[in-house]
């Protein structure tokens, strides 16, 4: 399952919006307003829970300054990524686009659908905001 974010404008250059994300302790700043737990477990990983939903460990997977950054579960039954990809507009601007993939079975894929499109748009909707 493949679910991608509209692309957002930000006022900023991509290593600016690179610098944000790559510092994984932001992420509490996207979060959307129904998160019950944040926590930074090191430099590179952080684990958060939205009310209702179990806890989920993201760990930093991969990094290509300045145009993208690859979180993906740390452990637990479900292998999934999550890819911000920043793209240059000008000098002072630039597009964000977060991308959610998974491999889920279909009853699975249905009923995380919705949830995960909603996060990840909450999560693109609030970058411009928290930078």
């Amino acid at each position: 399952m493949n679910l991608e974010s509209k692309k957002t404008t930000i006022n900023k250059s991509s290593q600016e919006v690179f610098d944000f994300l790559s510092e994984v302790k932001n992420f509490e700043k996207l979060m959307p307003e129904n998160i019950s737990k944040f926590e930074v477990l090191g430099d590179d990983k952080f684990l958060f829970a939205l009310k209702g939903m179990p806890e989920i460990i993201l760990k930093k997977k991969e990094v290509v300054p300045p145009n993208k950054i690859v979180l993906g579960a740390a452990g637990g039954k479900i292998d999934f990524s999550l890819v911000g990809d920043i793209t240059d507009i000008d000098e002072n601007s630039s597009d964000v686009k977060l991308t959610f993939s998974g491999d889920f079975n279909p009853m699975m894929a249905m009923m995380i659908k919705g949830p995960i499109s909603k996060f990840i748009d909450t999560l693109t909707v609030n970058i411009p905001n928290a930078i």
